[in-house]
């Protein structure tokens, strides 16, 4: 579900000359993994007096609006501190090249990266099923609040244009930052799905993750129920406007998101329907295992041991003990298990310290300790509205087989009656039509989301909504 740089590299730094000069634009630089990937950052530094600010993108994976909370220039070194993030780089002006070189680190992985200013090149991507403006269909930005825990949520509203109360949805974005369309990979699947709906008689309400984009708060101090309580907001924000009909408020949430779903639809009597996409039905703790053994950027000398010893650090992280505890013991653990394995890797000694603070720092924040514990198959055995759950067979970050089942049968375990599970034939976890599933593959397919997913989902709502 978390999508992060995930490669460790032995580098060299660059000593250069210092300089004064002004730093105010737009900066760029490419980098390489050691799989030879390549991927792109962007600086815009703006200065107000004698203070910079940075926001930065990586239009490699489609990441936009992140602001690190410290930029300081001092004799020619650049540092821009984002360690609420994840993230830090340090660079000194060299004189000779006319760059910023030096290095990029994020969850202990440090990449050499060079700045040079100006924008970049960009390649043409051809992403066709992405709606050109001006839309056949009634547009509006707005925001709504959070009261409770003091944020404001940015989205956009879409409708058909004639005047009436239209059956809405709201998207609820997978695991990670997101903007309201979703943009992940060079795709923004939120965009096409909303776009789709709305041509087909359906309103949709997308919005912008708490902490990011345009919305307030603060993003990694979230769990899966702090999003649910945004949702609800969201709810109770479409109930009071005059075109919406009340009596038929759903929910479509991806990956993490078809988890949250369930999560609000028990908590108010509002929801009268859901469509959940590449949802789990295990619990977290077991798609972690699974996560981390299919999405594993390196190989292990023995893949039983390894997951004895994951299983082992999600015990200790989700446990009921002090955190300053369970801090001291998972960094102790996770130096035994992991220092073998970055060694094999050629890892430097300075690296193999950083990833193994950072991994364990990641696994004690709030959003994994509560995923750990958390099983919405729970939540799913509550659920008593009409259910569509769409899994795509090539999907290599949630299994369909395993997790539909489990949302399955815990349907039937509630006494729901009226449920659809299907698995959709060579789709991934973006409901692309694709070869292999691989996360790589995602940016590389034109497609951003099948016609035959967007057209289940479409005509389930409007028979539901039908027969109602």
């Amino acid at each position: 579900m978390k999508t992060l740089i995930a490669t460790t590299i032995l580098i060299t730094f660059y000593v250069v000359n210092a300089f004064s000069q002004n730093i105010e634009g737009v900066w760029h630089g490419r980098t390489k993994t050691q799989d030879n990937k390549e991927i792109l950052f962007v600086f815009l530094f703006e200065k107000n007096q004698e203070k910079y600010t940075t926001t930065m993108a990586v239009p490699t994976f489609n990441v936009s609006g992140i602001k690190p909370k410290v930029t300081a220039l001092k004799e020619g070194h650049l540092t821009i501190d984002g360690s609420e993030l994840g993230m830090k780089y340090e660079g000194v002006w060299n004189e000779t090249t006319n760059k910023i070189e030096g290095f990029y680190t994020e969850g202990g992985v440090k990449l050499v990266l060079a700045l040079k200013k100006g924008n970049p090149e960009m390649p043409k991507i051809n992403r066709p099923q992405e709606p050109i403006k001006p839309y056949p269909y009634y547009e509006e930005q707005l925001v709504f609040e959070n009261a409770e825990a003091g944020i404001k949520l940015s989205g956009t509203f879409t409708r058909p244009n004639k005047k009436g109360k239209y059956p809405v949805v709201i998207l609820i974005s997978g695991s990670g930052r997101h903007d309201r369309d979703e943009s992940m990979m060079t795709h923004r699947p939120f965009l096409v799905l909303s776009d789709y709906l709305t041509r087909n008689n359906i309103a949709v309400l997308r919005y912008d993750d708490r902490g990011f984009g345009e919305s307030t708060g603060d993003f990694s101090k979230a769990t899966t129920a702090d999003f649910a309580q945004d949702v609800l907001n969201a709810v109770s924000y479409l109930k009071s406007r005059k075109d919406i009909d009340v009596k038929n408020i759903g929910l479509i949430g991806h990956s993490e998101g078809g988890i949250i779903a369930p999560l609000v639809a028990n908590q108010t009597s509002d929801i009268s329907f859901i469509v959940t996409l590449a949802a789990t039905g295990i619990p977290g703790s077991e798609v972690a295992v699974m996560q981390s053994k299919s999405l594993r950027p390196f190989p292990v000398p023995d893949e039983t041991t390894f997951e004895k010893n994951v299983r082992e650090s999600i015990k200790i992280a989700s446990s009921s003990d002090d955190i300053s505890k369970k801090r001291k013991v998972l960094t102790a653990h996770n130096t035994s298990y992991l220092t073998p394995i970055l060694k094999s890797l050629c890892a430097p000694e300075e690296n193999i310290s950083a990833f193994i603070e950072k991994e364990t720092e990641s696994v004690l924040k709030p959003w994994n300790t509560y995923f750990f514990n958390y099983n919405p198959a729970d939540e799913f055995e509550k659920l008593g509205i009409p259910i569509l759950s769409l899994n795509g067979s090539k999907d290599t970050q949630v299994n369909a087989t395993i997790n539909q089942n489990a949302i399955r049968n815990a349907l039937i375990k509630g006494g729901n009656k009226n449920y659809k599970v299907m698995e959709l034939e060579n789709m991934n976890h973006l409901f692309q039509e694709c070869k292999t599933g691989n996360i790589n593959e995602y940016k590389e397919i034109e497609q951003t989301m099948s016609p035959i997913a967007l057209k289940e989902i479409s005509n389930w709502i409007l028979e539901i909504i039908r027969i109602k």
